[in-house]
């Protein structure tokens, strides 16, 4: 049915907040423009109608494990959306602060009648994807396990949206993205388009608009056009993200800025990250 289809879009592409990654070059050197301790809360609307609640949270990895941050993704459908296809899900990504790299990430996948679990460990000595998922809603199923090849760094569709906010975002740059899903490793370029100011609830705020190329690439068998409106400042804070589909108009709108964490929580510790497969739990 195209509106349960259409519930499936509306969080799958506001989960991966702009589904951006990180390409496989040299580690990147500006100062972060995010903190451990920063949530982002985003409103999203599907065409006139109110569909639920996205929130990213980022945090230091609570093993202590140096040099990992953990960024906590929750989506929630809310009144008439959440009637025609009830969706809760919970992604938590893992990635190294220093390189931008991401080392996995899990899914719990609540939709409709769709329970899944997925883990994604991204092995980078051995240069490749390590998948396991299971299907909650047929515990009798044998569990799903994959590995294919990847470049030296990559992002899942969680962690390459920090990435991208730490970029210059110049008018008129094109960034190259390598993405990995647990699959084959996905090109993706997304371009600063303008500087524009929009209307936020904020109040009126100077934007890069900036449109990743993720339909016929990461999202293969969909048409439309993605487009995230950032902040001009320091921060980069996503201010809107936007997908136009056949389905109409879903837009995820950041309720207010955080607060900023206290400066001395945004150095990593010291040290090397550990391996991906010891961050990332296999489902037993």
């Amino acid at each position: 049915m195209k509106i349960a289809r259409a519930g499936i879009i509306v969080f799958g592409i506001l989960l991966t907040l702009s589904a951006a990654g990180v390409p496989s070059q040299a580690a990147p050197k500006d100062p972060l423009p995010f903190s451990p301790g920063e949530t982002l809360n985003y409103d999203v609307n599907w065409s006139i109608f109110h569909a639920g609640e996205v929130t990213a949270t980022l945090l230091r990895d609570p093993r202590g494990v140096s040099n990992v941050f953990v960024i906590k993704t929750t989506a929630r459908s809310e009144g008439f959306v959440s009637i025609l296809y009830k969706v809760q899900d919970e992604f938590r990504s893992l990635f190294n602060p220093d390189t931008r790299c991401s080392l996995g990430i899990s899914k719990q996948i609540n939709e409709g009648r769709r329970h899944r679990s997925v883990n994604i460990a991204f092995d980078s000595a051995r240069q490749v994807a390590v998948l396991n998922e299971r299907n909650l809603s047929k515990p009798k199923d044998p569990p799903k396990h994959g590995e294919h090849e990847i470049p030296p760094c990559v992002q899942d569709i969680v962690s390459g949206f920090y990435y991208l906010r730490g970029q210059p975002l110049r008018v008129g740059d094109k960034i190259h993205l390598a993405v990995n899903d647990g699959s084959k490793t996905t090109p993706v370029v997304a371009v600063v388009m303008d500087r524009e100011k929009i209307q936020t609830p904020m109040g009126t705020m100077e934007a890069l608009r900036v449109e990743p190329r993720v339909f016929g690439t990461l999202y293969k068998k969909i048409r439309g056009r993605m487009t995230i409106w950032f902040s001009d400042d320091q921060h980069h804070y996503p201010l809107r993200i936007k997908a136009d589909l056949y389905v109409g108009s879903i837009t995820g709108t950041l309720t207010s800025l955080p607060e900023i964490p206290h400066p001395g929580s945004a150095a990593p510790a010291a040290g090397a990250a550990k391996p991906p497969e010891t961050i990332i739990d296999s489902p037993k």
